[in-house]
């Protein structure tokens, strides 16, 4: 593992309110803690990490087509823009960056608009309904892709 591996953390809409947000599907967590522990395995596996978080869909797009050639592996959790942004979806393959796709609750236990992902089949994994673990997951995930 290169100490210049850079992975890039992004979060969606309504993130920013996580803790308070409907914490029977999304946990107590704040996306400051949630952060803190990925800054904490980027250490440990002497990574650099960015985290990013925005309620904008144009903000998030640009902060992808930002990372190309500057990011080596993407986790990203797009909440809502999930179930309907074509354009997120166009922007993560027009970088053509690995990326794990991330969901705190299980999207496929809730409304059936939340079943259909524009991103999961071009994503290198899906993670949902481990809560806040499934960032961690999804990081231990993207070390070991990067040591490939």
């Amino acid at each position: 593992m290169s100490q210049t591996s850079r992975i890039l953390l992004l979060n969606g809409p309504n993130l920013n309110m996580l803790g308070v947000r409907e914490p029977t599907h999304y946990g107590s967590l704040s996306l400051a803690a949630i952060e803190a522990k990925v800054r904490v395995l980027a250490e440990k596996y002497q990574v650099s990490v960015e985290c990013f978080q925005t309620n904008s869909e144009e903000k998030l797009i640009n902060k992808i087509h930002e990372s190309f050639k500057q990011v080596d592996f993407i986790i990203i959790n797009p909440a809502a823009f999930t179930h309907t942004s074509v354009a997120l979806r166009d922007a993560l393959l027009a970088i053509s960056i690995p990326f794990v796709e991330v969901h705190l609750s299980n999207i496929h236990k809730r409304e059936p608009f939340r079943h259909h992902s524009y991103l999961s089949d071009v994503a290198e994994g899906v993670i949902c309904g481990l809560g806040a673990k499934g960032y961690e997951c999804a990081f231990e995930f993207a070390i070991e892709y990067l040591a490939k």
